[in-house]
């Protein structure tokens, strides 16, 4: 589980050594690959986005957990499910939208997700990528991701300066990409 910090799933490219696709991005309160549990092995690693605090919790608490509170073992279905939305609405944004869209979908993703667990306010969060690694988020060139940033600057709609985000104008921002986070189901998991 991450407690502080971000993480991504990254997978090598078959054919292309030192390319990489990533697929998933963790902030603090998310379990990183839930459904290893139930798996024998994953297809991907898991990479760090700068520092990061993650807490491992072993298996055999996790089937404990399953056979003895169901309740538990409804959130943590409840959790893959949710990972998984976010998978499919990654590749709907990545059929969907140009660059700068897609950018600003995954901005406004992230804002959402770290505001939910009290890493971020005020529209201001710390995103510690560098466009390379937004890139292989997104499925870019760095060119390609440097012009979009640029574009939702030139906007108006944030500020960006090394890691720190500042989304300036939520709604034409959620606006250009096309963002509800009805996906990320979010209010459940304060039932």
């Amino acid at each position: 589980m991450v407690m502080r910090g971000m993480a991504v799933r990254s997978h090598g490219v078959p054919g292309r050594s030192g390319e990489r696709v990533i697929s998933a991005i963790h902030v603090a309160g998310d379990f990183v690959d839930l459904h290893g549990f139930v798996l024998t092995r994953l297809e991907h690693d898991i990479v760090a986005l700068g520092p990061v605090t993650a807490e491992f919790i072993d298996h055999s608490d996790l089937r404990e957990i399953s056979e003895n509170f169901p309740h538990l073992s409804r959130l943590f279905w409840l959790s893959t499910v949710i990972d998984a939305a976010m998978h499919r609405q990654w590749l709907v944004a990545a059929a969907s939208l140009r660059s700068n869209a897609h950018l600003a979908h995954l901005l406004c993703e992230i804002y959402v997700r770290l505001a939910s667990v009290g890493a971020a306010q005020d529209h201001r969060f710390v995103l510690p990528a560098l466009q390379r690694e937004l890139a292989e988020m997104l499925g870019y060139s760095p060119i390609h991701i440097n012009r979009a940033v640029r574009d939702l600057r030139d906007r108006g709609l944030v500020r960006w300066t090394g890691a720190q985000v500042e989304i300036l104008d939520w709604g034409e921002l959620a606006r250009l990409a096309r963002f509800s986070p009805e996906y990320l189901d979010l209010d459940r998991f304060s039932r």
